[in-house]
């Protein structure tokens, strides 16, 4: 039972912050109403939560559209330097809240809905999750996207628009059990088909040589049809594109087929074409090798090259558009998150050498000084190499590039480094033992002008361990780039008491600038700041805890430590480590339960890869411990564990706010950076963690003292992996 308000907590209500135009909200009820029964086409009898959704999804939509069209007038005219962000996974989460937290409109959508009766939590939990990522490199690419937009930069998205998202985690006798994530299901309010801007993509065929130069023949054609998504800037007015790209077959796909009479299997393999983008893969090793995934790969980077070039080309009215490519490394930067759209680098070469017609040189520096890769593993099995006998088949010309880049890289060491054939062999774009393999994390280096880790620690390692050829060789290329979290998902969605409490005290310029934040070591000694602070955790943890009582049907003590571990199951990030921790934790109370004890709710939650057996393994011995505590009488509240089902960004949402100590304890020198660590820091969450990853620069700015520092460094693990 929630505490009654005093008068003072009740008077902080009074507040210029939260009236709401009376016109806002009677303008939003007429667009609900309108989009109900005109868009929706149904009345309040038969309407249900999801159609009332839908009809504020469309309403607040209508106030993106204005702003979305002329921000993008408004590029067409000054002509900036545009950034494009390409990566494969956009781990986005719901929209609705978002869009109204970005455009200012929440307290006018909040007061609309409360006036017709419905309740706006109900109509939020009806969005389903754009799950089209696995973890945090999804989930950074939706950051930079809102950040972006925020700063008013000229940025783009580019990615594919999967059927399937990352897979819906059941468990099931305690184990995972995968199931389709069918997002799309009910539609996709925020979404708008492009079919006009359809593009062909090429697959297999033969190179053939001409006077004009080597020719791509005979090829098979997918076609790519974007889908655009509105990225709003926070109360900038800016509304950036997010282009994902569906596949579709073309209508003479295998149709002669129908000359011999089988019309009905022709028609029915038009699915096969289709399949590029039907799925995103898990994050695992399973798909190495995979056709489907390196089709995926190289569709996503043809179809978003010809885009950008036709916006480069394309000009504004009455002003001749531009024929020569010199200046198109002034005009665009693309930003390659991971190997995956690694692609690109040849497939731009190809359209510069065969189809624009500049000499190779020429085109090598423009494709160098267009190109950025940020690297986002140091374990040297996530890095992608994919066989050259599958290239060959599939991408025949781009092969050949690849081979033609790798041997001008290979004359320059060979001319640096005489004599040093292992330095050539550690460095070429092509490993050489077993399969023949195209290491794309090589060729990124190769074809970027700049190239860049995601915390202090890991591009140091990238630098001194994983390339250090490269860096030796290059080493002005190779720089730092801590990752980062938007405050506006990660605070004022999800945490609006603690927003609140923040901006009353120091302002809102924090949720644009977070180094703002500084100006709260003001108010460390003031208690009824810390007061505040301390009740506006206790009220997530109490409506925390009342979800899962509802989910898991757990007793949960409200004031008990909230020990929260999520993220994607997996060895280095040793949730075995903390699953060792529980069952110390329960025996210690078994043997003496009478002792003093701070009570402890632990949290654990992540999707295990469907091929990983390990990672399956882990979550079933955390839900078997869970099932001994949560039932012994004699451990009672002092020990819960509860394992969250299905972890992603909505779910996020709920329990970060919630948490009193976040683990972050992989392996040192494992984790990239991370970003779950910075988003419970900013949500008043403890830490306890290794010197890994964006830790190290967390313990610094806080202060060591400020966090809770265990087990080996970086050198100590080099070290024992040396002595084995």
């Amino acid at each position: 039972m929630a505490t009654p308000l005093s008068d003072q907590e009740k008077r902080k209500q009074i507040s210029i912050r939260g009236i709401v135009g009376v016109e806002n909200v009677a303008e939003l009820k007429k667009g609900f109403n309108r989009h109900l029964h005109f868009t929706l086409v149904k009345d309040r009898n038969i309407a249900t939560p999801r159609d009332y959704y839908f009809a504020l999804a469309h309403t607040v939509r209508d106030h993106l559209v204005g702003r979305w069209i002329r921000t993008q007038q408004f590029y067409y005219e000054a002509d900036p330097k545009r950034v494009y962000y390409l990566s494969l996974e956009f781990y986005m989460g719901r929209t609705l809240q978002n869009t109204m937290i970005n455009l200012g409109l929440q307290n006018a959508c909040d007061e609309s809905i409360y006036q017709l009766g419905l309740d706006m939590e109900e109509l939020e939990e009806m969005e389903e999750d754009a799950g089209l990522g696995n973890g945090g490199l999804g989930r950074l690419a939706a950051c930079f996207l809102d950040s972006m937009a925020t700063l008013g930069l000229a940025a783009y998205g580019y990615g594919i628009r999967y059927e399937y998202g990352i897979f819906n985690q059941k468990i099931r006798d305690g184990w995972q059990v995968e199931e389709a994530d069918d997002w799309l299901r009910h539609g996709n309010p925020w979404e708008k088909a492009r079919p006009e801007y359809t593009l062909p993509v090429h697959f297999y065929g033969r190179v053939v040589e001409t006077k004009e130069g080597p020719k791509w023949v005979d090829t098979q054609v997918v076609l790519a049809m974007p889908y655009d998504t509105p990225i709003p800037g926070y109360m900038n007015n800016t509304v950036n594109t997010m282009r994902l790209w569906s596949a579709r077959a073309p209508n003479d796909f295998n149709l002669k087929d129908f000359n011999v009479g089988d019309y009905i299997q022709a028609v029915l393999d038009r699915n096969l074409a289709e399949n590029i983008s039907r799925v995103l893969y898990p994050n695992d090793n399973f798909f190495e090798g995979k056709e489907l995934r390196l089709k995926q790969e190289y569709f996503v980077v043809a179809a978003t090259l010809q885009d950008i070039i036709r916006r480069f080309k394309t000009t504004k009215k009455g002003v001749p558009g531009r024929t020569s490519f010199e200046s198109f490394p002034d005009k665009v930067a693309i930003q390659l998150n991971d190997t995956h759209p690694a692609m690109a680098i040849p497939e731009l070469m190809r359209v510069f050498v065969d189809i624009e017609k500049l000499d190779w040189d020429t085109a090598w520096d423009l494709t160098r000084r267009t190109f950025a890769y940020t690297n986002h593993t140091v374990l040297p099995e996530a890095l992608e190499r994919w066989p050259v006998q599958l290239l060959e088949n599939l991408l025949p010309r781009h092969l050949q590039i690849i081979y033609q880049i790798n041997q001008a890289h290979l004359d320059n060491i060979a001319a640096l480094f005489p004599k040093d054939m292992d330095k050539l062999r550690k460095m070429s774009l092509i490993e050489e033992d077993g399969c023949k393999r195209v290491n794309m994390a090589h060729l990124c280096i190769v074809g970027s002008h700049a190239v860049n880790g995601v915390a202090e620690i890991h591009s140091n390692i990238i630098k001194t361990e994983v390339f250090r050829d490269f860096s030796d060789l290059e080493p002005g290329k190779f720089q730092n780039k801590t990752n980062g979290i938007t405050p506006r998902r990660w605070l004022l969605l999800c945490n609006p008491g603690l927003a609140e409490l923040i901006a009353e005290v120091i302002g809102e310029d924090y949720v644009k600038d977070l180094s703002q934040l500084r100006k709260l070591n003001d108010f460390v000694n003031n208690a009824a700041f810390i007061r505040d602070v301390s009740k506006v955790k206790q009220d997530n943890k109490l409506k925390f805890a009342q979800y899962l009582e509802k989910e898991y049907r757990v007793q949960i003590n409200p004031a008990s430590m909230f020990d929260v571990h999520v993220k994607r199951i997996h060895e280095y990030k040793r949730q075995l480590l903390n699953c060792l921790h529980i069952i110390a934790l329960y025996n210690r109370i078994r043997k003496n339960p009478t002792a003093p004890f701070v009570p402890r709710t632990v949290i654990i939650g992540g999707k295990a890869a469907p091929g990983y057996h390990m990672a399956k393994m882990i979550i079933k011995l955390i839900t078997s411990v869970a099932d001994v505590v949560n039932n012994d009488p004699v451990v009672g509240s002092k020990l819960k564990v509860i394992f969250l089902e299905n972890y992603r960004v909505s779910l996020a949402e709920k329990v970060i706010p919630a948490t009193d100590l976040s683990e972050q304890i992989s392996t040192a020198g494992t984790e990239a950076s991370g970003t779950g660590n910075m988003k419970f820091m900013l949500n008043g969450a403890l830490t306890i963690g290794t010197m890994d990853g964006a830790n190290v620069e967390m313990a610094e700015e806080a202060g060591e003292e400020n966090l809770f520092i265990f087990g080996m460094r970086v050198e100590d693990v080099a070290d024992m992996d040396r002595k084995g």
